[in-house]
């Protein structure tokens, strides 16, 4: 922490992946006593869990992609206008540095950072350097990443990269020092099913027809909690009726930390804040990654909870109701079996990521004799060799 207040810009895509680790990162400089805004589109100026202090600039679309060459000029228009916004608000603003978190509402954000010669840091939140980071990495002052192995990134750059993990909500990060469920032989297990908006169909479709074919001893132990699309719910609580497997269905949890608290197994997508999340927590997963995904990064995202032992991965075209029960039956039976899951999962989680970002953050956007003024903590940044032995800590 530094003794110095100073003012940061964070620029991120308006989809939770982007958001929620924008988000945790705004809380933890807030709380150090910086000032901080949120330059984001139109679908992030309205989505859940901004955090109140956190004054949100709409930039205008500005994404260059297809094959029309009308929709580049509509992008390279807003590029433009949202460099201009970006520069009026810096004017005013005076930041010490831009954050970028990917997604397009980054992209004229950081060119005007570039331009007003401010510093600037990218993170990554995927195992895989999205586009926009792509294009910036060779320019910016540092990069943060979120995995040990990031796909894409060159190794001519490791010299800016600093591994931090993804910063999760601070409720998540509360729940660590939980001890995992009580889970016994004949006892309930907790079954959390999330897909978001992209990926609830496949689960709908699979989950229920999956756990319909269980035994019946191990049907009546679970205790469902299954995020569904409004399409979908009622038929899917009708399937969990007529098997007589406990359900609670919704389309949206607002109390998602403890639900994910007690969950035993999560069966989901393999979203870079969904394995942050369950990494932090340390919850076993059958991961199903989005086929959709762009460079197939949810994949990615999956390798090291896998190689843990902390996850099963499936692709989608392997989600079969027989594959999830052989599965589902495999990690619990015995019950053991789940808990030695979540401990491997743990080990894989970055707790400190939002403070660690925050001292990198700091160290880059401040005169050098800002750097060295502390209150409680190291100057020191830390690589990434030494972050991961020191992040399961």
């Amino acid at each position: 922490m530094t003794g110095v207040t100073r003012h940061y810009v964070l620029a991120a895509g308006g989809t939770g992946g982007h958001l929620i680790p924008a988000f945790a990162l705004a809380s933890e400089l807030d709380r150090r006593g910086h000032k901080v805004v949120l330059i984001t589109d139109a679908r992030g100026g309205a989505i859940p869990g901004k955090p109140d202090f956190l004054v949100s600039h709409v930039l205008p679309p500005g994404r260059i992609h297809g094959m029309n060459p009308l929709r580049w000029l509509k992008g390279a228009r807003g590029i433009v206008a949202g460099r201009a916004q970006a520069l009026a608000l810096f004017e005013k603003f005076h930041p010490s540095a831009v954050v970028g978190f990917g997604g397009y509402p980054a992209l004229p954000t950081l060119l005007a950072a570039r331009s007003a010669g401010i510093a600037t840091v990218i993170h990554e939140q995927n195992a895989v350097l999205g586009r926009v980071n792509r294009w910036f990495a060779r320019r910016v002052n540092a990069i943060a990443t979120s995995f040990a192995q990031v796909d894409k990134l060159e190794a001519a750059l490791q010299a800016k990269v600093t591994l931090v993990g993804n910063p999760v909500r601070a409720e998540v990060v509360a729940l660590r020092d939980e001890p995992y469920p009580a889970l016994t032989q004949d006892g309930p297990i907790g079954l959390l099913v999330t897909g978001g908006s992209q990926g609830a169909r496949v689960l709908s479709d699979v989950v229920p027809a999956g756990l319909a074919l269980l035994p019946e001893a191990l049907r009546a132990r679970l205790r469902v909690i299954q995020q569904c699309r409004p399409e979908d719910i009622e038929t899917v609580r009708a399937f969990y009726a007529k098997h007589g497997i406990a359900a609670d269905l919704a389309t949206y949890f607002e109390d998602m930390a403890a639900r994910l608290a007690a969950a035993h197994l999560f069966v989901g997508r393999a979203g870079a804040s969904t394995i942050a999340e369950l990494t932090t927590v340390g919850r076993p997963a059958i991961l199903v990654p989005l086929p959709i995904a762009t460079d197939d990064h949810q994949a990615a995202n999956t390798r090291e909870i896998v190689a843990a032992g902390g996850a099963r991965s499936i692709r989608q075209t392997q989600f079969t109701p027989a594959e999830l029960a052989r599965q589902i039956e495999a990690l619990a039976n015995p019950p053991e079996l789940l808990a030695e899951a979540a401990r491997a999962s743990r080990k894989c989680g970055y707790p400190k990521a939002a403070s660690d970002l925050a001292d990198l953050i700091e160290s880059v956007g401040g005169a050098p004799l800002m750097d060295v003024i502390r209150v409680g903590g190291s100057t020191r940044l830390r690589g990434s060799e030494q972050l991961a032995l020191e992040h399961a800590e």
